[in-house]
């Protein structure tokens, strides 16, 4: 990376494969013309032009070190550009009416690629980039300070024997050599605001491995600046939540741990046939929260029947005639809506 001033940026240029010099190279080339070889002579033995020879060296002479690196072909002025009006109109356009280069420049009276041209320098040449009501442009999600919030997770991943596994070897041989193999585990900390990563292969997940990847994580985050971290969010794993070790590790650190709620395994509660109220009809899209020992009222001259846990099956009512012929609408209807068949 080199600072150019009169560019008034920061560039980062990369050789691309087939280069014939590079920063090295330019110097070597310097070097031998230095020492009073024909730049002639130099340049054939490089595999270059003498026009291409002369710039390098003519460009060490008047900036040093500094005038053999790359440097950026944009030009420093495009009296032709389009104006910052123009270029605001395309924005508006696209924000407010959704519209794509094709149909903005006709609009405006531009050619397609220079309205595309613009859209990209606005970050706008993507639909999709875009809020559709507000037509504003979605940014990602990002804390405001390095190091306020640290994602750890666990990436298990199988390991593959020498030789390769049954993707080279077919599934009757590669079944031999894969057995007690075993798996990898990738621990892993990005930091929210600078999306830097820490990673480490472990041959386990389990607390110890993880209270130690924590602390190592953080101390890497110290080398690169960020010396504090203020929070750590995390899955639902055991090691996490129940953890005395990663519990230790976290008030080393100091932050609060962030993890998900745990889920909540109990059965929830849903509208069917007994628990929704029903009519003469068929279902209906009212609901009537059920309590326990209570039955829903049914808009029927039958009596109904509420078996609780003192009640035995055996003394309980059987339904009525006009019960049976209600239910079995209700569950007929219900599978029309639905689209199932009985069985």
């Amino acid at each position: 990376m080199v600072e150019v001033s009169n560019l008034h940026r920061t560039d980062t240029f990369m050789s691309h494969r087939n280069a014939r010099l590079t920063f090295h190279g330019r110097r070597i080339l310097v070097c031998r013309v230095c020492s009073g070889r024909p730049i002639a002579h130099v340049a054939k033995e490089m595999g270059i032009s003498r026009p291409t020879a002369y710039k390098w060296v003519r460009r060490w002479r008047a900036e040093g070190e500094a005038g053999l690196y790359d440097r950026s072909s944009r030009p420093y002025a495009t009296p032709l550009g389009t104006p910052p009006a123009g270029e605001e109109q395309v924005c508006e356009l696209c924000r407010s009416r959704k519209l794509g280069p094709a149909r903005i420049g006709p609009i405006l009276g531009m050619p397609a690629s220079t309205v595309h041209r613009v859209l990209l320098r606005h970050g706008l040449n993507r639909l999709a980039f875009m809020d559709r009501p507000t037509g504003q442009v979605i940014r990602r999600y990002e804390r405001e300070r390095p190091g306020e919030l640290v994602h750890v997770d666990v990436k298990k991943l199988g390991r593959i024997p020498e030789g390769g596994g049954h993707r080279v070897l077919g599934r009757q041989a590669g079944r031999a050599t894969r057995k007690s193999m075993g798996f990898d585990y990738v621990h892993s900390a990005v930091d929210d605001h600078t999306r830097l990563a820490y990673s480490e292969i472990h041959a386990d997940e389990k607390a110890a491995t993880c209270a130690g990847f924590l602390r190592r994580a953080a101390a890497f985050f110290t080398t690169l600046g960020i010396t504090r971290i203020e929070r750590v969010l995390t899955d639902n794993a055991w090691s996490y939540r129940k953890s005395f070790a990663w519990r230790q590790a976290l008030a080393e650190l100091g932050p609060p741990a962030d993890s998900p709620a745990p889920t909540d395994r109990r059965p929830t509660a849903r509208s069917n046939a007994s628990t929704a109220p029903c009519s003469t009809n068929g279902p209906t899209n009212a609901h009537t929260p059920a309590t326990a020992n209570e039955a829903q009222p049914c808009q029927t001259s039958s009596t109904p029947t509420t078996t609780t846990d003192a009640t035995p099956h055996s003394q309980a009512s059987p339904p009525s005639a006009a019960q049976t012929t209600l239910l079995g609408n209700t569950a007929r209807a219900w599978r029309v809506q639905t689209g199932r068949r009985s069985c």
